[in-house]
């Protein structure tokens, strides 16, 4: 029992290591490459603290060098799925009655493993498998993952501090119970740091989880799971299986105790998967929580105020890190005439200088798309703006998939602000600009509002105020994480919590105290210390 208020440790975000050349964390990083890629691994779902390994093992392969092999993971049917609920229902009456402090201290301490003695491991492994350059990794898998696990942590002191106010005689208070139930965490391949906060964070508040991450991002999930294990997270609190997204929907969405959803991924799939909870809503015990960040046509405009060089880095940056990979990343430009000419000298300078090959060479800044889905959509629209009129290659174009899946970063020109590329989502290393006349300013805001479903990440350049006060204005609904003068992606825990409207998702706000609100049930207890003894009140007692 505890007998004291306690306060964390204040929540600080995690140093961002430069693995510049000679540092010790770039020696200890090459060497954990080596070691990782010198070895198959045989990877297991974890199921109520068990190590599960089946008879279907999946060859796992670098996306930048498909010869060489990983290893596999361990494929999972429906009897893991239900084994894994099983083993969340039985983990959960202990879990949640557990004192939140240690609760605490278990994520805590997985914050100081991760940046700690696992940093070149998860890093290496992010690295390998989902083909991150040293620093995208670094910035991910081991800096934002570190900082979810810190700052949830404060912001859950935060919520329980928030207590309602007592009247004489009464004592008011509000408890945040953990939902009735099970959540089922949906991770994607493009951030470890997601991968580990969306079952991590319900979980933080006495949730029990059943996490299917990306078949792509498996091989880190791995190294996630040891961490929590070695933290000293109790057997079944998460259980993560490997199946296919269908064999995990048709079991979990039509268990009674089906409590939350927490997703990231394609707005197809989440819309898909909120049907399919509406159809079944009959049949759970309580009214499902639904969190889904999705995803995004995300824009730069500038105004002609704007300075050229800082817009041309902020378009080669956010469009081009990761190849384009990020919910974030900038897939449309709004450029005014009257800075194109150097904007466009510049962008093509940069991407041209653009280093483009496997993870294991640091001067590479490109490396390969996630998989061969993604390499053939990402290619059919370049190819297909190679015969259009409308558009104009400006750099890059190329493609080759016989070693690895690498696109070359690519720039194109459109003369249609509703050109193909300029609405639909890529998802890949391809920006588009569409150049306007400066005095047409605001059509092109509202241009920029309506050409997409999408409202996730935007940014405006301007020097002039009055522009980014009008533009902030006109752009409000445009953009759940909106930047002034910087690069639309980067989002920081802590600094600018992260998630998106419209068809972007609902905008839960991963990395503030909103999102923890979203997984309790909050219950007020009212206790009364003179309870009324006389049902009848004084105003009865005249005519």
């Amino acid at each position: 029992m505890a007998n004291a208020f306690f306060d964390v440790p204040i929540a600080v975000n995690e140093e961002v290591k430069s693995y510049a050349p000679g540092s010790p964390e770039k020696k200890e990083l090459k060497a954990m490459l080596k070691k990782l890629k010198g070895q198959e691994r045989d990877i297991p779902m974890f199921i109520g603290g068990e190590k599960v390994y089946t008879k279907n093992k999946i060859d796992i392969h670098p996306p930048h060098e498909l010869k060489h092999k990983l290893g596999a993971y361990n494929k999972g049917t429906k009897s893991h799925v239900r084994k894994a609920i099983d083993a969340a229902l039985a983990a959960k009456e202990d879990w949640e009655e557990t004192p939140w402090q240690e609760r605490a201290a278990i994520f805590l301490k997985a914050a100081d493993l991760v940046s700690g003695p696992y940093r070149a491991r998860m890093n290496a492994a992010t690295m390998l498998a989902q083909s991150k350059n040293a620093y995208q990794a670094e910035i991910d898998a081991v800096a934002e993952w570190a900082d979810f696990l810190r700052f949830n942590v404060q912001y859950m002191t935060e919520m329980y501090m928030q207590q309602p106010e007592s009247a004489p005689g009464i004592w008011n208070r509000l408890e945040y119970r953990p939902l009735e139930g099970f959540v089922f965490a949906l991770t994607p391949f493009n951030f470890t740091s997601i991968a580990g906060n969306l079952p991590g964070a319900p979980a933080l508040l006495g949730n029990t989880v059943v996490w299917k991450p990306a078949e792509t991002q498996i091989y880190s999930a791995e190294v996630i799971m040891e961490i929590f294990e070695r933290a000293g997270l109790p057997d079944g609190v998460i259980n993560l299986i490997y199946v296919e997204g269908r064999t995990a929907g048709d079991v979990i969405f039509s268990h009674p105790e089906f409590a939350g959803l927490h997703f990231t991924g394609s707005t197809g799939v989440f819309q898909k998967l909120w049907q399919t909870i509406g159809e079944n809503i009959a049949n759970y015990i309580s009214y499902p929580r639904i969190v889904g960040e999705t995803g995004g046509k995300d824009f730069i405009v500038a105004h002609h105020s704007a300075d050229p060089i800082e817009l041309a880095v902020a378009m080669a940056r956010g469009a081009f890190e990761y190849q384009g990979q990020k919910c974030s990343a900038a897939s449309r430009a709004y450029v005014p005439k009257s800075l194109w000419k150097e904007v466009s000298k510049r962008l093509i300078a940069d991407v041209k200088s653009f280093k483009m090959g496997t993870v294991e060479d640091f001067r590479n800044f490109i490396n390969a798309v996630i998989d061969e889905k993604a390499f053939d959509k990402i290619t059919s629209f370049i190819a297909q703006a190679k015969k259009d009129k409308s558009a104009k290659i400006l750099v890059g174009g190329k493609y080759n998939k016989k070693k690895g899946y690498f696109i070359e970063p690519t720039v194109i020109q459109t003369t249609d602000p509703m050109y193909a590329t300029m609405c639909e989502e890529l998802f890949g290393p391809v920006l588009t600009v569409y150049v306007y006349e400066d005095e047409d300013f605001e059509d092109v805001l509202q241009l920029v509002d309506n050409t997409s479903p999408y409202a996730l990440t935007g940014a405006l350049f301007a020097k002039d105020k009055y522009a980014m006060e009008f533009g902030s204005v006109m752009l409000k609904n445009s953009a759940g994480n909106f930047y002034l003068n910087d690069k639309p992606t980067g989002a920081v825990v802590g600094q600018q919590p992260f998630g998106g409207a419209r068809a972007s998702g609902t905008n839960d706000k991963a990395g503030s105290i909103l999102n923890l609100y979203r997984w309790v049930s909050p219950r007020t207890m009212k206790e009364n210390f003179n309870p009324p003894r006389d049902y009848r009140y004084p105003f009865m007692q005249g005519k």
